[in-house]
């Protein structure tokens, strides 16, 4: 399961870094950055992360389907989380190496009643509560988000 969430961060990527027309250029850059798959499983993967092929000025392109786009996004955030943890007076979030800010960034965005703020490094970010008692609920709403 870890390959098939590392494969599909690698897709989100490569889509929202370059052009990319049809599967078989998808194929090939996943092929550069070390993941070989099949076409029928890039497909399975397109479809469920929501990335659908459509017109742009400079021809068809993937991209993240705004109709989906934000169950979607919310699987491939889910999919960068690795665990959630806590102690007395911190919740801990494990990421992907590099992934950390932009799950920050959507936790930030959730403007969730208990959460004062975030601090992301590299693959760990640090959510601060309003009050200990709130740790359970923050951890337990943080870890659906996770595990859908």
């Amino acid at each position: 399961m870890a390959k098939k969430k590392e494969r599909q961060f690698v897709i989100k990527q490569i889509v929202q870094e370059e052009h990319i027309s049809n599967q078989v250029e998808l194929l090939e850059k996943l092929k550069e950055r070390g993941y070989h798959t099949t076409q029928a499983t890039l497909s399975r993967d397109l479809q469920e992360m929501g990335i659908i092929r459509t017109p742009s000025p400079e021809g068809y392109r993937y991209v993240i389907s705004e109709e989906e786009g934000s169950q979607s996004f919310v699987k491939v955030i889910g999919m960068e989380i690795l665990g959630i943890y806590n102690n007395e007076n911190l919740v801990i979030i494990r990421t992907l190496t590099g992934r950390a800010k932009g799950v920050a960034i959507f936790i930030d965005q959730l403007k969730h009643p208990h959460i004062l703020a975030t601090v992301a490094g590299e693959n760990a970010i640090i959510v601060v509560p309003d009050t200990t008692e709130s740790i359970p609920k923050i951890k337990e709403d943080l870890e659906k988000l996770a595990y859908r």
